[in-house]
């Protein structure tokens, strides 16, 4: 099983960090934007629209405010299996550590995944640094 792990470094709170990835159903607005074109809330998940054209289903399998944890899992298409997580620490007075870890089938989905995840942690960064400046 491919496992991809991330980590970044954001110049704003945690709890600023966090409020916007708690927020499941505004990726697009406040985490993402630009990298996720959409998101639509349903019953336990949420239909996400990449800038690339891809759609995924993906399950909210957990959002744990006390880790400051988010856990899904993306279900159909290509992948066999998936479960992602994205979670918020403190690093020292005004910084953010995130750490997103992506596990997959099939492995050779990895490189192309890996790819997603490292815009996806670009655009988080630009997104959260931005409005803590002006939030």
């Amino acid at each position: 099983m491919a496992s991809i792990r991330r980590e970044i470094l954001i110049q704003a709170h945690p709890e600023h960090v966090w409020a916007a990835v708690r927020d499941v159903g505004q990726i697009h607005v406040r985490l993402v934007p630009g990298f996720v074109v959409d998101c639509q809330l349903e019953e336990g998940a949420r239909i996400v629209t990449f800038a690339n054209g891809l759609v995924a289903r993906e399950l909210i399998v957990d959002v744990n405010d006390e880790a400051r944890r988010l856990v899904w899992s993306a279900v159909g298409g290509k992948l066999t299996h998936h479960n992602a997580s994205v979670q918020v620490f403190a690093e020292g007075q005004e910084q953010t550590r995130v750490v997103w870890i992506a596990d997959l089938l099939p492995n050779e989905l990895a490189g192309a995944i890996g790819a997603m995840i490292d815009q996806g942690i670009i655009a988080m960064k630009q997104t959260l640094e931005r409005s803590a400046m002006h939030g």
